[in-house]
């Protein structure tokens, strides 16, 4: 039996921002963003703070494009109002090496582990395993094309962090930031 006043968990998943074209040179990891993705990060950062998701967790990937995201988004949290808000408690940050090139079931084993207490976790990772991600968490809410750069797709579930399964997150907003 469910509980009729069970904590809702938030789950924030966030594409990476426009990032500069790679070359042969230069490893896909290190790719920047362009200055249009700086913009777009800051973006997606205000409209977080204006809707109140702000993050208690923030799971990263560690390709220099998804920490660059992650910088311009906490940026854009602190931004002034309409769009901005307070920035809040400082989110736990998490590096992590798996979200790069990861399956949609690495990104949700990564998010499985998450503490219990978190009530809102930002994942900011690549397509496409963060677009199947989503659509594994709600197979009939998720857009066919998948989420767009600076793309927002916002899961919410009773569910503990380590019970989330297939179909156990309905999207209840979407948004794509641009700056």
């Amino acid at each position: 039996m469910t509980d009729a006043h069970a904590e809702t968990r938030t789950l924030v998943l966030l594409r990476h921002a426009k990032a500069e074209q790679g070359s042969d040179e230069m490893d896909d990891a290190d790719r920047t963003l362009s200055t249009r993705g700086h913009a777009d990060a800051e973006a997606a950062g205000a409209w977080l703070a204006h809707h109140g998701l702000l993050p208690d967790v923030v799971l990263c990937s560690t390709a220099r494009r998804t920490r660059q995201t992650w910088h311009g988004v906490a940026m854009g949290m602190t931004g002034s109002p309409p769009e901005g808000g307070p920035g809040g408690p400082r989110p736990s940050v998490r590096y992590e090496p798996g979200a790069y090139d990861a399956h949609p079931e690495e990104l949700l084993a990564l998010v499985r582990t998450v503490e219990p207490a978190a009530r809102t976790v930002l994942l900011i990772a690549h397509n496409p395993g963060i677009s199947l991600l989503s659509a594994l968490l709600d197979p009939e809410g998720a857009a066919e094309e998948g989420l767009r750069t600076a793309e927002v797709a916002v899961h919410r579930s009773t569910l503990g962090w380590s019970e989330l399964e297939r179909a156990g997150a309905p999207i209840t907003e979407r948004h794509t930031a641009r700056g």
